[in-house]
Formats: C-alpha cells, structure tokens, sequence
C-alpha cells in the first residue's frame, strides 16, 4: 500500500507540471477456459480482468512519457494476490523510427506466433521492461526488443529475453521473420546445481495476400520454417536442435475469421512458447467471433481446436478490450 501510495503521489506531481495533460485507460476482460487431456499442454481456467492506466504528457508531437499502474485481478482470489506492475517509459515517435525505453505495455505492439511466445504473456507479464525500437520504410520495418526479467543477485536468477521481427514486402507476397532468444543464468552465490540455460527460436514466412482472390478481407497463406536451439550449459556437450515446418490460414468475413495453423517435423524446445510446439505433428484451429467493434470497445470470442498428434484438445477464450484516453 505504501508503494501504490508513493506512485499516487508521482502520478500526481506529473500531472501538475505537464504543459499538456494526457490518461490512457484500459480494462481487460479474460476468459481462457483450456480443455486440455493430451498431457502436453497444462489445462486450466483463467478468468479475470487487468486494469491499467497512465498519465503523462507529449512534447513537441514526438516526445511522449507515461507513468501509471496495471493490475490483474483473477475472480475468486484477495485483492492483493498479484501485485500491481509500474508502467513508465519514455516513446519516440516520427515517420521512419519508432522507440520505447521502460516498462511500457506489450499488448498491440509485440506479435509473434505461439510457437516463440506464449499468449499467457499478455496476461501475467503485460509490461515489456526494457527497450523496444523499430524502423519503417515504403516496403517493410524491422524491430527489436529486450525484455529484462530478473536481475541477477544471491537468491534470484538473471533471465532476459530478446526478440526481433520484420516484414517486407509488396501488395501480394510478403515474407516475416521472427526470432527469439531467452537466457536463464544463475544466481550470484552460484548454488550446485545451477545451470545456464540457452535458448533459441526462430520463424520464417513466405506469404502471399489473398483478399484479390477469395470473398474475405485481410486474408492471407504463408509457409514457413521453424528452427530452435536449446543447451543447458555443463550439462549439455552442444546445443539440442529442432526443425520443422509452420503453415498458416488466415481470412475475415464480416464478424467472422478464420486461422488454422499446422506444425510438421520435429518437437522444439523454446522456453517462452506454446508447449503444443514441443511435439512433433500439432494442428490447431480457431473460429473467431468478433461480437464488439467500435472505437473504445472490442469484444473477441475464439472456439479453439487442436489436434495433437491424433489427440483433440479444445479451448475458448473471450476477451474484452475498453480504452480511451485522451
């Protein structure tokens, strides 16, 4: 309490001395019900809401710096159950570069396939804590981010993890790529047996746009390689290594959209990613239901099926996105 009291007291004093006040709001509703029997994922129900929201001013139309609070709250659990996570950072913005530098939100600016980064990010860990940059020209971007999670020191673990994506492309075909790379060291009393972990995963995509093709909007096919890289350091004389192949469907029409996503080859080891990508053969399919759109409200249903080497899973998941600002 003494901490979110202190922080008040911040969030007040920038708004007295903003030359232009500005407040972001965002209510997140989660529903994630996982019917999972394979034995490969964790089946679960998460059911909740996160609240954020910021204030801070923008100089000079490129300038911005926020500060502000974000809380999960999971139905059926005490207030306090998950500590309330600081949002601070600084943003720079202009027609080619685009930079963040602290904790700034994840959600809307990190996209990578399941397979390198869980959804569950979005839930339990919804600030990145580092920096993100990206550039942008006529027929592409690349960006690139670190996220510090833990610094080392006698009873904690130094981790981070960074990532890197980009497109670049014209109005039909296009290619993506994707990496991820996640470090796990040790404490700095060293405890036996502590490793170093290491880890590696990356995507690449050749697409093309379907809308000129089919009755939907904002379809798309790519086809895809996927490769990874895991060593535990002493334990491990090289690096464990998978590769396999990722097809994608994607296509919209009217409320409705379609995504089937298909995984051949080998099982990955990628810390931070769906475990579905650990076996060798997964399919999955979501029938997506927008049932909300308008400018501060969205509302999303997904009937999720995946098929795990002969085995069906299923899980819905509604979420409910309400922001404003000003």
């Amino acid at each position: 309490m003494r901490n979110v009291l202190l922080i008040a007291l911040m969030l007040l004093a920038v708004s007295g001395f903003a030359q232009k006040f500005e407040y972001d709001v965002l209510f997140h509703g989660i529903g994630d019900n996982r019917e999972f029997f394979s034995g490969k994922a964790e089946s679960q129900t998460i059911l909740g809401e996160r609240t954020s929201f910021a204030i801070g001013t923008t100089l000079d139309e490129k300038h911005q710096f926020r500060i502000g609070l974000s809380h999960l709250y999971e139905f059926g659990s005490e207030l306090d159950d998950q500590k309330p996570k600081l949002t601070a950072y600084y943003h720079y913005e202009d027609k080619q570069k685009e930079f963040y530098f602290g904790a700034f939100p994840r959600l809307g600016l990190i996209d990578f396939p399941l397979a390198l980064i869980t959804d569950t990010f979005l839930y339990y860990r919804p600030n990145i804590e580092g920096l993100y940059g990206k550039y942008s020209w006529d027929w592409g971007h690349q960006a690139g981010f670190v996220d510090w999670t833990s610094r080392q020191t006698e009873s904690k673990r130094e981790t981070f993890m960074a990532g890197f994506s980009g497109e670049m492309g014209t109005d039909y075909i296009f290619f993506q790529n994707y990496i991820t790379m996640f470090h796990y060291a040790g404490t700095a009393n060293r405890v036996e047996g502590e490793h170093i972990h290491d880890n590696l995963g990356t995507a690449l995509f050749l697409g093309t746009n379907l809308d000129q093709f089919l009755p939907l909007s904002n379809a798309y096919f790519r086809l895809g390689w996927m490769h990874s890289k895991f060593k535990i350091r002493t334990v491990m004389d090289d690096f464990e290594t998978a590769n396999s192949m990722l097809g994608e469907f994607y296509g919209e029409l009217k409320s409705f959209a379609l995504r089937s996503t298909l995984h051949m080859g080998e099982g990955h080891h990628v810390t931070n990613g769906d475990r579905f990508y650990d076996v060798d053969n997964y399919w999955r399919t979501d029938v997506i239901w927008r049932f909300l759109s308008s400018k501060h409200v969205e509302g999303r249903f997904n009937l999720s099926f995946h098929l795990v080497e002969g085995d069906l899973d299923q899980s819905q998941q509604l979420s409910l996105i309400y922001r404003f600002g000003s």
